[in-house]
């Protein structure tokens, strides 16, 4: 019941899309010109799934992660609910939300392996690759993703606000101290989670390098992962 449930509020959803505007006559002698343009919405939640549900933050950033890290587009917040109520308790998941061991046995069903760290803020200070984070926030238990730590700031993808700047004093506040990450193959290095906007008072972030081998190891990639 809870999946029909899920797949009828989505398929009430209304996405917005980014349009094109003609510019016709302001460059005299150019004829026609169109641009493409992107809603503040749009810029929000640019490589960001919005969850639909009250209890979806984790379906929606695992989602993300799988999306933009692994290029798996025909990934939706609505497959991966899906997916992880197969293995999951629905009497827990009513009352608690979906957890990480949920997260874990979905990635498992899809070739993908699923690990928690218990790190402080040194280690994720130097985390180079997206990974999922449980934040308290005002009271409520609530799944993100960690897209990159810069210059005191940590960048991250909110199923629920979009993407969000927050210092990393108050991501601590926030944070259970641990880290979730997807590994498997396909991996991409150089992802666009790892490239969120920056402010728009602030010069432009200088871009990752691509990660190397011995980086990935770090994070419980293998061998056969890279390939």
């Amino acid at each position: 019941m809870i999946a029909l449930l899920i797949i009828f509020s989505l398929s009430l959803t209304n996405y917005n899309y980014a349009a094109e505007v003609p510019l016709t006559g302001v460059v005299p002698g150019m004829g026609t010109y169109s641009k493409p343009i992107q809603s503040i919405r749009e810029r929000k939640f640019e490589h960001v799934i919005q969850q639909r549900t009250d209890f979806s933050c984790g379906a929606a950033s695992l989602a993300s992660l799988l999306k933009y890290a692994y290029d798996r587009q025909e990934i939706t917040e609505q497959k991966v609910l899906i997916g992880m109520l197969e293995h999951a308790d629905l009497a827990l998941v009513q009352e608690q939300g979906f957890s990480l061991l949920n997260m874990k046995r979905y990635l498992q069903s899809q070739g993908l392996r699923g690990r928690g760290y218990k790190v402080g803020e040194a280690e994720m200070s130097l985390l180079k690759i997206p990974a999922i984070v449980l934040l308290n926030d005002s009271g409520y238990s609530h799944f993100v993703v960690f897209r990159r730590y810069d210059g005191g700031d940590v960048y991250l993808g909110d199923p629920a606000l979009g993407n969000r700047i927050m210092t990393m004093a108050e991501f601590n506040q926030k944070w259970n101290g641990v880290v979730f990450v997807v590994i498997g193959e396909d991996y991409q290095r150089d992802n666009p989670l790892l490239h969120p906007r920056a402010k728009l008072t602030f010069k432009a972030l200088d871009p990752l390098s691509p990660l190397t081998d011995a980086e990935l190891l770090e994070f419980g990639f293998s061998y056969s992962d890279m390939l």
